[in-house]
């Protein structure tokens, strides 16, 4: 079974406030006497489902072709979180049933929902985690994190949790639609186009579960 978790990339998708919005421009078209079509897209690395690399927020930090392939691809394991939650805490996370030995975890939040009612609308109110759980995640040797929606910070306060992240290389996974998958272990294919010297990319993201 593959599980395709990346939103679909279109001008009218959600985005961060204050980011522009995704442009595609059709540059050669056959229905004008062109020799074929041709397109240009144009968005920021931000956008839809992307990886966010430590130099999005450290100045020295690593690019994403930093990251070893071998932790955009491996077993990961899904945590449902209870609707009643909106910060995902050390509370939270230690009654999550975290798999001993886990490296790569995806949080399926009330968040998921927006993808199947309200897609378009960017919600401030999004679950996001909390610093003491990001502090968790460190201790469990957590090297790569995934949510189901625009940022792993709070709208209002994003700089700390990422850069705390971001100081130990853990990868960022954000904008996931977990809306139809449910909890537990599977394996994780997240590759980010191969451009150089970025800060974050676009991937595609697709679990694999037998």
């Amino acid at each position: 079974m593959i599980l395709d978790i990346s939103i679909e990339l279109s001008p009218q998708m959600v985005r961060w406030e204050g980011d522009p919005p995704m442009l595609i421009r059709q540059v050669l078209q056959l229905s004008k006497g062109d020799p074929y079509n041709l397109s240009e897209m144009k968005l920021s690395l931000h956008q839809g489902t992307h990886l966010d690399a430590p130099h999005h927020f450290l100045e020295n930090g690593d690019f994403v072709e930093d990251f070893p392939l071998d932790l955009l691809i491996g077993e990961a394991q899904v945590i449902v979180i209870p609707d009643s939650v909106s910060s995902i805490s050390s509370a939270v996370l230690r009654q999550a049933g975290i798999q001993p030995g886990i490296r790569r975890l995806l949080f399926k939040t009330r968040n998921s929902q927006y993808w199947k009612n309200d897609p378009y609308t960017f919600h401030s109110d999004f679950v996001s985690l909390s610093l003491d759980g990001t502090d968790y995640l460190i201790e469990r040797g957590i090297r790569l994190v995934g949510i189901d929606y625009l940022s792993i910070s709070p709208a209002d306060d994003f700089r700390p949790v990422h850069a705390r992240l971001m100081e130990k290389k853990i990868a960022i996974l954000e904008t996931l639609d977990l809306s139809e998958v449910e909890g537990g272990p599977y394996t994780l294919v997240c590759l980010p186009l191969k451009v150089k010297a970025v800060e974050g990319a676009p991937v595609r993201a697709v679990l694999l579960r037998d």
